[in-house]
């Protein structure tokens, strides 16, 4: 227990230092919108800080912190980019207004101290597949999870290359993305996001890790799925569209969240 309790303590407090960084990162810059591009490299700093305390690194764990890499620098990449040479994120730029002279104050707390929290949970499978020594056994679990990884990754990936693509055309100015991924599932990038966190999970059910550690593990996919599903992510997009007859009608025969396979 004191394995556990050693990993998850240096993990939060190398998050509480993180998340402090980028805050003063921010506030520097006048953007709060690097918090986006923060969340996907905290993956991977937390991925790394809980593999330097694990004696044993076995090819699991390898493989999860590998994944979680792939997955974390591309996403970075890919907000870096999309946001690069254009003003504040529209979200971050009405809390500026809102908040007025507590601005900093609730950006410290309400946005990175937040994300903060919510990393800590998301990533626990990666935290305790990276950070506790076990024996490794190459499994059916393994196999699903990676099989679920790369095809929530392909759903993320393509679907964000797609939808820049579409967007860098002058041609769909005005218009709605609703080819390639995008006629399956009307958020295949969060579809992807969701379907990757759980294959994350199914490779820590492949280690010798006490059952408890695999509930444990289980809050990451839980959280990640409630948050995009309920919360900030799908919910603040279709609300966005929720008077856009054309949005509307793409709605009524393309699915929300799980793609149509016919």
């Amino acid at each position: 227990m004191s394995d556990i309790n050693s990993l998850l303590l240096t993990c939060g407090l190398s998050i509480l230092v993180y998340m402090t960084f980028w805050f003063v990162v921010s506030a520097l810059r006048q953007r709060n919108d690097i918090a986006d591009v923060a969340w996907g490299l905290g993956f991977v700093m937390v991925a790394i800080v809980a593999s330097t305390l694990n004696n044993n690194l076995g090819s699991l764990a390898a493989l999860s912190l590998c994944l979680v890499t792939i997955w974390g620098l591309r996403l970075a990449i890919h907000i870096f980019l999309r946001n690069l040479n254009k003003n504040e994120d529209f979200r971050y730029a009405k809390w500026r207004h809102d908040w007025g002279k507590y601005f900093l104050i609730r950006s410290y707390f309400q946005v990175f101290l937040l994300q903060g929290a919510l990393l800590f949970l998301v990533v626990l499978p990666v935290t305790l597949t990276v950070g506790l020594p076990h024996t490794t056994d190459v499994s059916a679990w393994a196999a699903a999870g990676v099989i679920t990884w790369i095809f929530g990754f392909y759903f993320e990936a393509v679907g964000d290359w797609q939808l820049t693509k579409f967007i860098g055309n002058p041609a769909s100015k005005g218009k709605l993305m609703t080819s390639g991924l995008w006629k399956y599932t009307r958020h295949p990038n969060y579809f992807g996001e969701v379907t990757q966190w759980w294959g994350l999970w199914l490779i820590l059910c492949a280690t010798s890790l006490p059952g408890s550690y695999k509930l444990l593990g289980l809050v990451g996919p839980a959280t990640i799925t409630t948050l995009i599903l309920f919360v900030s992510g799908i919910p603040l997009l279709e609300k966005k569209y929720a008077k856009n007859p054309d949005y509307q009608k793409y709605a009524a025969k393309t699915p929300k969240f799980f793609p149509r396979i016919f």
